[in-house]
C-alpha cells in the first residue's frame, strides 16, 4: 500500500470541470443544510449583550426549537442559498490561484496561504450582502427584538411568508443606509475571513503533512502506515478548523455586530465589546462556530478531496491510487 504521507494533491489541470461544478454544488447544499442552525445560533450569541437571553450554544439550541420549532434554527435560509454562488468562484479562485503561484513556489504552505486568502476575498465580495440580508432574517424572533429591523406581519415566517420577511429586511436596509447598506461591515468581513482561509489551509495541510523536516513528530506519523488517507483527511481538517476558529473569532464578533447592529467602526465596536464585556466577549460564539465547522469540515475535506477525485480526468483515473 502506498505510505500516506505521499500524498497526491489533486491540482486544477487535473478536474474534468464539468464534473467538478456539478458535484461541488450537490455537496455543498449538503453542508449548508446540515449546519445552518449552528451558524444562525452563533450569530445570536455574538450579537446579544452579554448572556441576557442564552446561556450557551446547547441552551440557545433547545430555546429557538421550543419558541420557533426547528423552522427557527433555519430563519434566513433561502437567502443564505445564494452563497452556493460565491461557494463556487471561491474554490476556482482557490485551484486557480495555487496553479498560478506554482510557476513562483512548489512550497504547498506558501500556495495555500496565497490561494486561501485571494480565494476569501473574492468570495466575500459575493457573500457580504447576503450575509447581510440572512443575518437579519436570523434575527427574527417572537418577544424581544435582538436586530436592527423587525420585520412586519407574521412573525412565523413559514411558507411564502418568508420570501415576504425578506422583501421587507430589503426594503428597511435600503430606507436606513441605502445601497451601501449591503455591504455594512464588508471590511470586517475581509479581516475575518481572508486569515480565517488564508490560516485554515496551511494549517490543513500541515496537520495532514507530508513532511515537514522541522517537525518529525506530526500527526501522519502518529497513525499506522496502513491508515486509509481518507481518515487521515477527516481528522486534519477539524483540527485546521478549530484552530483558524480561536485565531479569527474576536474579528468574527465584531463583524457580526457591526452588520447586525449597523455599527460604522470597527475600532469603537472593539471599545465598546471590550468595555461591555470584557476580553472574554471576543470568544462569543465560539462553541457554536466550532460545532458547526467540525461536522462541516470533515464533509468539506472529505467531500471536496472525493469530489475531486470524482471529477479527475479519464485518462487519469487509472494513473492515480487513493
Amino acid at each position: 500500500m502506498e505510505d500516506k504521507r505521499n500524498i497526491q494533491i489533486i491540482e486544477w489541470e487535473h478536474l474534468d470541470k464539468k464534473k467538478f461544478y456539478v458535484f461541488g454544488v450537490a455537496m455543498t447544499m449538503m453542508i449548508r443544510v446540515s449546519v445552518y442552525p449552528f451558524t444562525l445560533i452563533r450569530t445570536r450569541l455574538q450579537v446579544q449583550k452579554g448572556k441576557s437571553l442564552y446561556h450557551g450554544t446547547f441552551d440557545a439550541f433547545i430555546k429557538i426549537l421550543r419558541a420557533d420549532g426547528i423552522t427557527g434554527l433555519y430563519r434566513g435560509f433561502l437567502v443564505n442559498t445564494f452563497t452556493l454562488i460565491s461557494g463556487q468562484c471561491y474554490v476556482t479562485t482557490y485551484e486557480l490561484t495555487r496553479k498560478f503561484v506554482a510557476d513562483y513556489s512548489q512550497s504547498n504552505t506558501v500556495k495555500s496561504l496565497v490561494a486561501g486568502g485571494s480565494a476569501s476575498l473574492v468570495a466575500q465580495s459575493i457573500t457580504v450582502p447576503i450575509d447581510v440580508v440572512s443575518q437579519h432574517l436570523m434575527m427574527q424572533r417572537k418577544g424581544e427584538k435582538m436586530g436592527r429591523f423587525q420585520v412586519r406581519g407574521n412573525p412565523e415566517g413559514q411558507g411564502v411568508v418568508a420570501f415576504g420577511q425578506t422583501k421587507d429586511i430589503i426594503r428597511q436596509i435600503l430606507q436606513a443606509d441605502g445601497l451601501r447598506g449591503f455591504y455594512r461591515g464588508y471590511v470586517a468581513s475581509l479581516l475575518t475571513y481572508i486569515p480565517n482561509s488564508a490560516v485554515w489551509w496551511p494549517f490543513y495541510h500541515f496537520y495532514a503533512a507530508i513532511v515537514f523536516p522541522w517537525i518529525p513528530e506530526q500527526l501522519s506519523y502518529l497513525c499506522p502506515k496502513e491508515c486509509p488517507h481518507i481518515v487521515f483527511q477527516a481528522v486534519s481538517g477539524p483540527l485546521a478548523a478549530a484552530t483558524a476558529s480561536i485565531l479569527t473569532n474576536p474579528m468574527d464578533v465584531i463583524r457580526t455586530r457591526v452588520q447586525v447592529e449597523g455599527k460604522n467602526s470597527i475600532i469603537l465596536t472593539f471599545r465598546q465589546l471590550m468595555a461591555e464585556e470584557g476580553p472574554w466577549g471576543l470568544m462569543k460564539g465560539l462553541s457554536a462556530r466550532i460545532i458547526s465547522a467540525t461536522p462541516s469540515t470533515i464533509v468539506i475535506v472529505v467531500g471536496y478531496e472525493s469530489l475531486k477525485k470524482l471529477s479527475l480526468r479519464p485518462e487519469l483515473v487509472d494513473s492515480r491510487h487513493w
